[in-house]
């Protein structure tokens, strides 16, 4: 509550030393701004960074560091009770402790006697150390507002060069968010890449990359280690692959043609229609086309392969047809092509605007040659846009193999190495979300595995990123 308050006092100050630092340049020369270094603007922004910066950063530091410097005090004088329990058990008693200060809500754990009343004194001593943490933490970035606005107050003339000043606080601002997305993928890589490395210690990676089997279960047996072919991870891969052939049979000559037709064909009037309507698919939560192939084509699938099924009973083709009766929602079909209609947009957006970025020239001059519409879109407009075409359906494959909620509602979660898509599969981020789902003890095989999922789709989708932007570059056509 205390943050939310400072955060919002120090935004009105920011504010108002915004337009406080305006107004004095501009009564120093009179309201003349031509007598100024810079636009007035520029000084009360200089007098708001002052202000507003140093003090955001100290209340930044106190949201991150807060809540361990408070934990530490805490355990710094701990109870006989508490320092009787286990670990575990001493960092749940401290979560519990923290839980209730701060959701104000009495922890559901119950404790008795000793361990009890420790609780209640441990939680007076948290409710102290937060008021104490949080108003000194206040005023310490009162003080310091205080004194960044005095340092910029007194620099503030109509020969203060303030542009120069706000731009060098722009630019380190684009500097540290640039190093924080920068550590954000390290620290991602570096966390698949430890618990990969645990997880491989104890399933080697030829029995990952090339094993039939995929059963983590068995993993989590007393008298099992990491038998042979438990955690063979090629029927997710072959799962995966399958359901994204699929969906880019789908996307890619629908998304295609309707790129073409909006960028050469439609009229302004259309085109002004029909894009926006078709990237209104790009809108829709993935859980929405999980329940429209659960609920809608699992079904209709089933009963036209059902009904072919019916007619072949009999005949000729009789045990097809017993297979083909037996076929249920759940396939590998029916999530191919829901996402092949979620990547649609994807597909067409992109090309759209490969395709508008091939020059005018070209048309015109295809077109004085004699050459019909269909002709020059054929040999001249997409042979200069496939390079920038290919590397937009090698991004759609790497959304195809990412995607997630789809294929749990519509593929079902049964490992299978086959490429029928009539067959109910499961791809790798299905069964890393599966391994992941719920309490779990990280340092079983059976949970570390879903790490080693995640390193090689990964470097999968890295490479096909890799190949698109290759592709792009070797190929690339400039035109004056």
């Amino acid at each position: 509550m205390f943050i939310w308050i400072a955060l919002a006092g120090l935004v009105l100050l920011a504010l108002a030393a915004y337009s406080v630092g305006r107004r004095k340049v501009l009564d120093a020369v009179g309201g003349q701004t031509r007598a100024l270094h810079s636009l007035p603007g520029y000084y009360g922004a200089f007098l708001a960074l002052w202000v507003a910066a140093p003090a955001a950063i100290l209340l930044l530091l106190a949201i991150v560091l807060g809540g361990r410097v408070e934990e530490a005090a805490l355990r710094a004088d701990n109870p006989a009770a508490v320092a009787a329990l286990p670990d575990s058990g001493q960092d749940v008693f401290y979560n519990d402790v923290l839980g209730t200060v701060r959701s104000g809500q009495v922890s559901q754990t119950t404790y008795d006697g000793e361990l009890g009343d420790a609780f209640a004194a441990k939680v007076a001593q948290a409710e102290r150390l937060d008021a104490t943490l949080w108003m000194g933490v206040i005023a310490a970035a009162a003080a310091l507002a205080l004194a960044g606005g005095l340092i910029a107050w007194r620099r503030l003339d109509g020969r203060f060069a303030a542009r120069p000043q706000v731009e060098r606080w722009v630019a380190g601002l684009f500097l540290v968010c640039s190093i924080v997305a920068i550590l954000t993928t390290v620290g991602i890589v570096a966390s698949l890449v430890w618990e990969s490395w645990r997880f491989f210690q104890t399933v080697p990676v030829f029995e990952f990359l090339f094993g039939l089997t995929w059963d983590p279960q068995i993993a989590i047996r007393a008298d099992q280690v990491a038998s042979s072919g438990a955690f063979g991870a090629v029927p997710l891969f072959m799962g995966t692959f399958l359901i994204m052939m699929i969906a880019m049979v789908v996307a890619a000559p629908v998304g295609l043609m309707a790129a073409i037709y909006l960028s050469e064909y439609a009229g302004r009037t259309t085109r002004a229609v029909v894009k926006p309507l078709l990237e209104v698919l790009a809108g829709i939560p993935t859980v929405v086309y999980g329940f429209f192939a659960a609920l809608t084509v699992g079904p209709l699938f089933r009963g036209f392969f059902n009904g072919i099924g019916a007619q072949l009973v009999g005949g000729p083709l009789h045990d097809l047809g017993l297979y083909l009766m037996q076929v249920q929602n759940q396939m590998a079909l029916v999530a191919g092509a829901v996402m092949g209609i979620m990547l649609i947009p994807f597909v067409s957006s992109l090309s759209d605007d490969i395709i508008n970025a091939v020059p005018q020239s070209l048309r015109d001059g295809s077109l004085a040659m004699g050459a019909t519409k269909s002709e020059t879109i054929a040999k001249v407009i997409m042979p200069a846009a496939l390079p920038g075409v290919m590397g937009a359906l090698l991004l759609a494959v790497s959304r195809a193999i990412g995607e997630t909620m789809i294929v749990t509602m519509a593929a079902g979660l049964q490992a299978r190495a086959t490429f029928n898509p009539l067959d109910t599969v499961t791809t790798v981020t299905v069964q890393i979300v599966t391994l992941l789902t719920g309490d779990q003890e990280f340092d079983s095989a059976k949970t570390l595995s879903a790490f080693g999922l995640g390193l090689t789709l990964f470097l999968i989708t890295l490479a096909l990123n890799i190949v698109a932007l290759r592709i792009v570059q070797t190929y690339r056509e400039q035109y004056d």
